[in-house]
């Protein structure tokens, strides 16, 4: 070989998405023997507080610190690479198309499993008022929250930024995504050689932003473990048996939009076998399962995109930076079944009319909801006030919230590969990850 030549690295014997695995397994199993030994000891708080608790903070706080710059460039550099107005168009719409019709799919498989399974039905009423006085500390931050969120047509205005600075300081994602996509659309508009240079800065802000995150991501096994730690140190089993059937719910109408939709979705659309699709994006499912954050695992989906299925990497770009924030299938499921749900716990009979605004409004809700873990529980605080039960009772799933925000931001990044997947058709793969 030649010392011009690169040798080709040799493949991990431990893959990262397996030492996630393994992280997860040590801190459930371990949590979980914590909590049956030493149940509420004072240093089990003591461990979880100032040990775990900051450990997994510090992978989220690493990897948010370069959430913004990684979206910016992303998407700018991904709109800028379609060319022309009538590329950016074709894929825009093919994007959107692929986008109603998955989330249709999603909102009406949640609204009949929780009608026919009715988790929330039969409870004795002492219970759930029990229940909503121990949820009522705990929600409390999360109600508010949502009450400063703008509604109607405060809402659609704030989705075009007045200052594009300030909407980066508030981690208003959309409305970010908007000034990028203008300034991706402005550099298709303006061909000369100092927008070049500009798109070349921005280039190389994604690649920086892509090599830190990397080598963020290493930390990745070591910060799921303390995830589950505190989980199953602090809760056990019993958080789970008592909700068991709202769990199972969500759980399963999860399942259902993964296999099935998605299986049939990439193979009818693409002519890409279910198993090779999966087989492709098993890291990115992983990672996403790990950190339940959409964002964080941008990275990863924009890598395993052009790596391992093979999508020509302008596509990949726009179409997994705008389904990071704008294709939520996993929250609209988690927000519509939670809604109807604990309207159901506490007695509110909802018609299938109001249900189904319930659905959309959830669709709409999961547009622009911050790609983090427990992003869109301010979102559903403000739908249960809507539909007359106690904003508060939103407290009562926070026990088991964690887990299933886990679930819902698999099926949220997967769902983004498999609309890129989609929007790119029965295209020839793009040779070495590069646009076509």
């Amino acid at each position: 070989m030649s010392d011009t030549e690169t040798e080709t690295p040799t493949p991990s014997r431990f893959p990262l998405h397996f030492q996630m695995l393994a992280g997860f397994a040590i801190g459930l199993v371990g949590g979980l023997i914590v909590n049956l030994t030493a149940g509420d000891a004072a240093w089990v708080k003591t461990i979880t507080t100032y040990v775990t608790g900051p450990a997994g903070q510090v992978f989220l706080r690493l990897l948010f610190m370069l959430v913004i710059p990684l979206l910016f460039s992303a998407l700018v550099t991904g709109v800028a690479e379609m060319g022309d107005l009538a590329s950016l168009k074709r894929v825009g719409l093919r994007t959107l198309m692929f986008t109603l019709a998955l989330s249709t799919i999603s909102v009406v498989v949640a609204l009949v499993l929780v009608n026919v399974i009715r988790p929330g039905g039969g409870v004795d009423p002492a219970l759930a008022r029990s229940m909503l006085a121990q949820a009522g500390s705990g929600a409390g931050a999360i109600v508010g929250s949502g009450r400063d969120k703008p509604g109607g047509v405060e809402a659609v205005l704030g989705i075009i930024p007045s200052n594009a600075v300030k909407a980066a300081a508030d981690d208003d994602i959309l409305a970010l995504m908007v000034f990028a996509l203008a300034i991706g659309i402005g550099l298709v508009l303006v061909r000369t050689d100092k927008t070049q240079a500009f798109q070349n800065a921005v280039e190389g802000l994604l690649e920086v932003a892509m090599a830190l995150i990397g080598l963020v991501i290493r930390l990745a096994p070591i910060a799921v473990a303390c995830f589950m730690f505190n989980l199953a140190a602090l809760f056990g089993f019993d958080i789970l048996i008592r909700l068991s059937w709202y769990v199972a719910t969500v759980l399963t109408a999860i399942l259902f939009q993964l296999v099935i939709v998605y299986g049939a979705g990439v193979w009818l659309a693409a002519g890409m076998s279910p198993r090779t699709f999966f087989g492709g994006v098993r890291e990115a499912m992983v990672m996403a399962f790990s950190t339940a954050s959409s964002n964080a695992t941008l990275p990863t989906s924009l890598r395993i995109a052009e790596t391992e299925l093979k999508l020509p990497r302008k596509i990949a770009r726009f179409v997994l930076t705008i389904g990071a924030t704008a294709n939520q299938n996993g929250t609209a499921i988690f927000e519509g079944v939670t809604v109807i749900f604990l309207a159901q716990f506490f007695g509110v009979e909802l018609s299938l009319g109001q249900q189904g605004t319930v659905m959309l409004v959830c669709i709409l809700g999961g547009i622009g909801t911050a790609g983090v873990p427990a992003g869109s529980l301010p979102v559903i605080a403000l739908i249960l006030g809507m539909v007359g039960v106690p904003p508060a009772a939103i407290g009562i799933v926070l026990g088991v919230d964690r887990l299933l925000d886990m679930c819902r931001t698999m099926l949220n990044v997967t769902g983004d590969l498999a609309i890129a997947t989609m929007v790119n058709g029965r295209a020839s793969p793009a040779k070495d990850g590069k646009a076509a």
